[in-house]
């Protein structure tokens, strides 16, 4: 048994699975696809691919940074949320960083499904007013030169950040270098 599965959601999920099959509302084939497809076709390894794909390919970088939207269209990725994309990128001066102040807007398609910090109202209040010192509580310890922007997704328009290429990856294949890439890089709380 997984570690999690005594948790109280785990065991509420599980419940509620149940009783959704027994009264014949779902089958588990069902929700066996809901999950291969956010696990395995919508998730952070098709954002690990973009970025991938950014960091080796110059033309591909400048036409995702100027219309994130277009730009993806070409990889038909499953999921929605994606439908006014703004990548961001960050630079050896300006770091970016995510969030959804009124609910938890975010693209779906190409982050998998989103944390459950992402969603803690503390999350979404306290990385606009001290990104820093949230960012740092997260791991994530910034020199005090690199300027930190907040992109907040709504409704309308949703985020994703373009981390900076470690050096070390530079020459690898766009499969090798997606292994780099973390979902929690891509909302800007981790660095690679």
């Amino acid at each position: 048994m997984a570690e999690n599965d005594h948790e109280p959601q785990a065991i509420r999920a599980e419940a509620l699975e149940s009783l959704l099959i027994e009264k014949g509302l779902l089958t588990a084939d069902a929700i066996d696809d809901v999950i291969v497809r956010y696990s395995e076709r919508v998730g952070p390894m098709n954002g690990a691919s973009v970025v991938a794909r950014a960091w080796s390919d110059p033309e591909f970088r400048s036409r995702l940074l100027e219309d994130g939207t277009s730009a993806i269209k070409e990889f038909s990725f499953e999921g929605g949320q994606v439908e006014k994309l703004v990548v961001v990128e960050n630079t050896e001066k300006v770091h970016n960083a995510i969030v959804c102040t009124l609910c938890s807007c975010y693209p779906w398609a190409v982050l998998g499904l989103p944390p459950k910090w992402y969603k803690d109202p503390q999350y979404r209040s306290r990385i606009v007013s001290e990104p820093r010192t949230v960012l740092k509580e997260m791991g994530l310890d910034l020199p005090a030169d690199v300027e930190i922007r907040i992109w907040d997704s709504s409704a309308e328009v949703r985020y994703m950040v373009l981390p900076r290429q470690p050096e070390l990856s530079i020459g690898k294949s766009d499969e090798e270098l997606a292994q780099l890439v973390t979902r929690n890089s891509m909302i800007g709380v981790e660095s690679l």
